[in-house]
């Protein structure tokens, strides 16, 4: 029989076991997780009636399979010549998918002309996916057109699909432009809402005017679902998706199962 004080020594020391392991889970995962990256950013400081027009364009980049980055907010600061601040704005973002990256535009108004400006934003909230990465399909795009404008400035347009069953009632949409060499030189983004599988709505979005000797080479276009959370994403992939083939198959069916006559002639 073991005695009663080493039976309690040994419950109290499970507890202490549980209890630390406990402890230590959650942030041990949050140590593991890896932070977001600015893969890329561009800027662009036009005149404008009022002062001068800072357009900006980015890319963040989540290498995390299992975790959405969530409640992000992108801070862009334009400093003169003489490094003082003449523009700041935060800028709070979407939710970035697991293993997916985020494309995101914007714009603000300064007095004076900013001759740099920087993208900089506040670590991500991560919180693990209900579903697993390859389940977030993305949004698929057709019939993109990029007709450029007299005054430097790009119309983009195209169609936004939706491969979920559930109807996505908005979606940000964003042209990302780039040169030749795949440089990103500027973009635009808009909205569309209550888009339904199968019917696919049309988008027009707008670049502002981009730097002189920018040679447009081709346009990315990207869509996501909208808030600072990944619930949105999350309730269409949870819903599921469409079938890849819906069409009931024209010719007729066999009399008789070749799979069985090909089992029957075969020896034992």
């Amino acid at each position: 029989m073991i005695p009663r004080s080493l039976t309690v020594s040994l419950l109290a020391l499970g507890a202490i076991c549980l209890t630390g392991c406990s402890q230590d889970g959650p942030s041990q995962q949050q140590q593991q997780l890896k932070p977001l990256t600015l893969k890329e950013q561009a800027s662009n400081v036009v005149k404008s009636a009022d002062g001068y027009a800072v357009n900006w364009a980015g890319v963040l980049a989540n290498v995390n399979p299992w975790h959405f980055g969530e409640h992000v907010v992108a801070t862009i600061v334009g400093r003169d010549a003489a490094g003082k601040e003449v523009v700041r704005m935060d800028q709070p973002l979407d939710a970035v998918p697991p293993g997916g990256s985020l494309a995101f535009t914007g714009e603000a108004r300064a007095g004076q002309k900013p001759v740099k400006v920087t993208i900089d934003y506040r670590p991500a909230q991560w919180r693990p996916a209900a579903r697993i990465a390859s389940a977030f399909r993305s949004f698929p795009v057709s019939r993109v057109q990029t007709l450029p404008q007299k005054d430097g400035s790009y119309l983009v347009t195209g169609y936004v699909g939706n491969p979920y069953r559930l109807p996505a009632s908005s979606l940000v949409v964003n042209a990302l432009l780039r040169d030749k060499t795949g440089k990103l030189l500027g973009g635009g983004s808009t909205f569309v809402d209550d888009v339904k599988a199968g019917s696919p709505p049309r988008f027009i979005l707008t670049v502002p005017e981009l730097p002189k000797g920018s040679s447009v080479a081709r346009t990315e276009v990207n869509a996501r679902t909208w808030g600072s959370t990944g619930r949105p994403f999350e309730d269409l992939a949870l819903g599921g998706a469409v079938p890849m083939h819906t069409i009931k198959p024209t010719t007729p069916p066999f009399q008789t199962d070749r799979g069985s006559q090909a089992f029957s002639g075969r020896e034992q």
